[in-house]
């Protein structure tokens, strides 16, 4: 029993190809082609493929869109996302929405048919080096996200400004009436809130956090 494959890409030298490669195994027949993700949507509901190689980006409906509504639609039917497009957020986007794998295009053809074999088992593959990409991808997101919580007084913020100006703690008591002793206190505490040790680190993780803006 042969395992019936839809493409989806929009681009057809790309689609050929991947015909050409898939069907060089017996165990694998290409039963439909679709140039981007409305299309592919259609073709499932006619030809209820065994598994589905979707690319990303497409006009009209791209692949995340496709892959999102065919999991509601069709969450029976696995899909392997194969793309050109290398990128952290990407990979963890499609994962998400139910992607039981991600290949780049330029993935050997070993590795494309054990991707699609594991898919069709009901399996999630994926190359190490992008399973570590994705995981550490998600851990900077939660770094970040713990930072933008981050919750400083008033005080803090007007003092984290300033030294984001480039005042030094003598200038920043001046201009708000404090002691300069007051104003290394509160340094501390940015500190420990940020989970810096420096007015440089502070400032860096402000700004990408979201904290302040220059």
């Amino acid at each position: 029993m042969q395992h019936r494959i839809l493409i989806v890409d929009d681009h057809l030298v790309v689609r050929e190809g991947l015909k050409l490669l898939i069907e060089t195994s017996d165990k694998y027949v290409i039963v439909g082609e679709a140039e981007n993700g409305r299309i592919a949507i259609d073709l499932v509901e006619k030809l209820k493929p065994d598994v589905i190689l979707m690319d990303l980006y497409m006009p009209v409906m791209s692949g995340l869109e496709a892959i999102t509504e065919l999991r509601r639609t069709n969450p029976e039917i696995p899909i392997v996302i194969l793309t050109t497009y290398n990128e952290d957020q990407l990979m963890m986007k499609g994962i998400e929405a139910g992607a039981k794998g991600y290949l780049l295009k330029d993935t050997g053809v070993e590795n494309l048919l054990e991707s699609i074999d594991s898919a069709i088992r009901g399996e999630t593959l994926l190359q190490p080096e992008i399973t570590e990409r994705i995981q550490n991808y998600k851990t900077k997101l939660l770094k970040e996200q713990s930072k933008s919580k981050v919750m400083l007084t008033p005080r803090e913020m007007t003092i984290l400004q300033a030294i984001a100006r480039g005042s030094t703690s003598k200038e920043i008591a001046y201009d708000i009436g404090i002691a300069e002793r007051t104003v290394k206190s509160k340094l501390t505490s940015i500190y420990n809130k940020l989970g810096v040790d420096s007015r440089t680190e502070a400032v860096v993780v402000a700004i990408q956090s979201g904290i302040i803006h220059l």
